[in-house]
């Protein structure tokens, strides 16, 4: 029987004795034993710091993502190694799909967040504050990596998209992990970790894999550690009590299973699209991945008048789903992960029926084909009808973690909001309806107890990713029962690894730390011009000072009839009573166009191209008779990765653009973002 291995402090290791046997979930049949029994945790959280930590933080986020994108693509090629195993779940090919190439998937999405990043290995956070009335003293925030590890203590249903949406935030922010999938599915979590060492792309110490029961790992977590929990939330109260996580203040992510909801708009009747798309898609929340979803729908919330006809579509549609090995023809419903959910399941069905009727399902008799439904963790689609929510609120307490909802009515939309809110507090709960004004006025009214909400309609529908598909841009997560924390979400998700670091100084040392240019700072002039220089010349505070312009009247008009910007406080000095204005006004746009003549060097050099600008204001009118000139200052320099051996080698290079007059005062600032050549073509 095949022994299923942690990796830590860098080798493969048996657990002592076998604390685990796991099973087919289609056979029943004994394939795996699990352990993780002797291993000592405090050796291999001070292995992940020292190793892992230390050779991350060298990194920048831009060689972090690549890094990322480089993992991604390796496991793409690995992937159908992956879905051979995941049967083993009980997953279908849509579910081992979610599972397999959606965490890849989330892999490339954390990737491309480089480009919100500097080129650093640290995080510059929003903008200067000024701190004095010269502007000698500024303050600023950075984020550095935390100097611990991410501990992820992940659930059974999906056993490698909770790993991989996981790390790559904490990779992507420098901080390594130690990843402990569910015992019970951890053989799948196992074999995607074998190829992501083997392939050496993360730097040794950075994934470290706990199999078994886990039983200590947070035990020895300090103040520089964070811990991710993703799965009930009764488990998950009681590791966020853990007296090591409340002495050493160690931030811990809870994200449980909620009573989510999928709501049906008025509008959306018997024969309308939006009506076929809400059966459809709550019929899918309830037999994707067997119902094992943290988002999966458990509260379906119907117009009273239209509860008979939803009742039936959704029975009619789930009498049509076949249940049985998903390597048969025509199965659109695999089994339970194990015979324990099975149990569990069943007993919180029991449960319900008390103050329910049950209006689908049978577990006594239901069909399975491939297979013998007595050895595998199969369980029937099972459909409950609640006539009164508000009273019999069981479904609004006992989530059965499995294909089953319950159906329930509602008088109007604040009563559906009611409802929603006796879950406390969800992931997500959508709403079906093609009145963007009702989707208003539910989402508004529901967002407090909801961590995502999404409308679907039939303009939407093609593309929209589902009831129950958490986005890595998006944040993932929920207030209340869901757990009051926040998973991915973009740049937002990085953040959550970061400390936060409030910095005060003068602005060129502040420049210095921050590797940005800080208003105030020095401003050494560049020679030669900064156009003249490649990407690893330039060094941020080097400015040009250019030629100075007096604006005319004649430079307004000409301007006008170039840009057809005819605008009355440029053309018409008579309308200017009652305006700002003393007299016509430049365009700002022509202050701008002005400012690349005077910064710009003509000839061909390192400049490969201004592809846009990332701010511009204009703070002061430019009466004709005002002289301009422009301080043009290297601002900020971002490294570029070559996309193929001919691609030229180059950065991205954020100039600042001040636009000063006569009294040495900013008329205009922009920031222009250059593509420039580096003098290294081999990188």
């Amino acid at each position: 029987m095949q022994k299923i291995q942690n990796y830590i402090c860098g080798e493969w290791v048996n657990g002592e004795g076998v604390e685990l046997t796991a099973h087919h979930a289609i056979t029943g049949e004994d394939f795996a034993e699990i352990s993780s029994k002797g291993i000592d945790y405090e050796r291999v959280l001070a292995y992940g710091r020292e190793k892992g930590g230390s050779a991350l933080r060298k990194m920048t986020f831009q060689e972090r993502g690549r890094m990322l994108k480089a993992l991604a693509l390796h496991l793409l090629t690995k992937k159908n190694d992956y879905y051979k195993l995941s049967a083993a779940t009980g997953a279908t090919k849509i579910d081992s799909w979610i599972d397999i190439e959606g965490g890849i998937g989330n892999l490339f999405a954390n990737a491309s967040l480089r480009r919100q990043f500097p080129d650093l290995p640290y995080y510059v956070d929003g903008e200067a504050a000024p701190l004095s009335k010269n502007g000698t003293f500024i303050g600023h925030h950075i984020m550095v990596p935390k100097r611990g590890v991410a501990i992820h203590i992940n659930a059974f249903n999906f056993p490698i998209w909770g790993m991989l949406e996981k790390i790559a935030v904490n990779l992507m922010a420098g901080v390594p992990a130690v990843v402990k999938p569910s015992e019970y599915t951890s053989y799948l979590t196992e074999l995607m970790v074998k190829d992501i060492i083997a392939s050496k792309i993360l730097p040794e110490g950075s994934l470290q894999l706990i199999t078994g029961l886990g039983r200590g790992i947070i035990d020895h977590v300090n103040y520089q550690d964070v811990v991710t929990f993703t799965g009930s939330a009764a488990t998950g109260k009681i590791l966020k009590g853990h007296e090591r996580i409340l002495e050493e203040s160690v931030p811990f992510n809870l994200e449980a299973d909620s009573l989510n909801a999928s709501v049906l708009g008025e509008d959306a009747i018997p024969g309308t699209p939006e009506f076929d798309l809400f059966v459809k898609e709550v019929t899918k929340e309830i037999t994707v991945k067997a119902g094992q979803k943290c988002t999966a729908v458990r509260r379906i919330l119907v117009p009273e008048k239209l509860i008979d006809d939803v009742q039936n579509a959704v029975a009619k549609r789930l009498s049509t789903t076949t249940i049985g090995d998903p390597s048969q023809e025509g199965v659109r419903m695999g089994a339970l992960a194990t015979k324990l959910q099975v149990e569990r399941v069943a007993h919180n069905v029991d449960l319900l029926a008390k103050s329910q009727e049950l209006v689908f399902g049978n577990q006594e008799e239901f069909s399975v084909v491939g297979a013998d439904k007595n050895k595998g963790a199969f369980f029937s689609p099972t459909l409950f009808r609640n006539n009164d929510p508000h009273t019999n609120i069981d479904c609004h307490n006992i989530e059965a973690f499995g294909p089953v909802s319950t159906i329930m009515p509602y008088k109007d939309i604040e009563d559906a909001v009611r409802i929603t809110e006796l879950g406390k507090g969800s992931l997500v709960t959508s709403i079906v309806t093609a009145d963007d004004k009702l989707a208003r006025e539910f989402v508004v009214n529901a967002a407090h107890v909801n961590g995502r909400i999404l409308v679907l309609n039939n303009d939407c529908a093609k593309e929209s990713t589902g009831h129950g598909s958490p986005m890595p841009l998006l944040t993932h997560g929920g207030p209340g029962r869901a757990g009051g924390g926040e998973e991915m979400g973009g740049k937002r998700g990085v953040l959550h690894y970061l400390q936060r670091t409030a910095i005060q100084g003068h602005p060129t040392t502040i420049t210095e730390i921050t590797q940005q240019y800080q208003v105030g700072g020095a401003q050494p002039e560049a020679n030669p011009h900064v156009f003249r220089q490649h990407f690893e010349e330039l060094k941020v505070g080097d400015t040009v000072f250019t030629h100075k312009h007096t604006v005319t009247t004649a430079d307004i008009v000409n301007f006008a009839n170039v840009s057809g910007d005819n605008f009355y406080a440029h053309m018409d000095e008579t309308s200017l009573d009652g305006t700002i204005f003393e007299k016509r006004v430049a365009h700002g746009y022509f202050l701008l166009s002005k400012a690349a003549g005077l910064f710009v060097d003509p000839k061909k050099g390192p400049v490969l191209l201004n592809y846009g600008v990332d701010s511009c204001r204009f703070t002061k009118p430019v009466y004709p008779g005002t002289t301009i000139g422009v301080r043009f200052t290297v601002k900020e320099k971002i490294d570029q990765e070559k996309r193929s051996e001919d691609d030229i080698a180059k950065g991205i290079v954020k100039f600042l653009v001040d636009i000063y007059d006569e009294n040495n005062e900013t008329v205009g600032l922009a920031t222009i973002l250059t593509m420039v050549k580096k003098l290294d073509q081999s990188k």
